[in-house]
């Protein structure tokens, strides 16, 4: 059983930064990769970051330049730094781990971000 904890959600106005976190914890026994998603009202959950064990990462078109992801493999964190937000990125955001490239994936109970003056 692998946990995902995710924190740092919240209220902020357009232009602000908001910083989510990502835990995981329980029996894991690799990670290939771990991100964030997030999934608006009414709308399909979109993959928004990855980063691999590696360090390689993958952005969605329309947050390229203002997200950051990173993480801790030490402690099987990740991190999403969020600038210049926009009303258009308010949604629940989820935490995912990816065992391997062809799963198991694991989800955490997800965050409220709300932009919003």
């Amino acid at each position: 059983q692998v946990q995902l904890v995710e924190s740092g959600g919240g209220l902020v106005q357009p232009g602000g930064s908001l910083r989510l976190s990502c835990a995981a914890s329980g029996s894991i026994f690799s990670i290939y990769a771990m991100g964030w998603s997030r999934q608006a009202p009414g709308k399909q959950r979109e993959l928004v970051a990855t980063i691999t064990s590696g360090g390689s990462t993958n952005y969605l078109d329309s947050v390229k330049g203002r997200f950051t992801i990173s993480r801790d493999n030490a402690k099987n964190a990740v991190y999403l730094q969020m600038n210049s937000l926009k009303p258009e990125d308010t949604a629940v955001y989820y935490c995912k781990l990816s065992a391997t490239a062809r799963g198991p994936n694991y989800w955490g109970q997800g965050t409220q971000v709300t932009v919003s003056s």
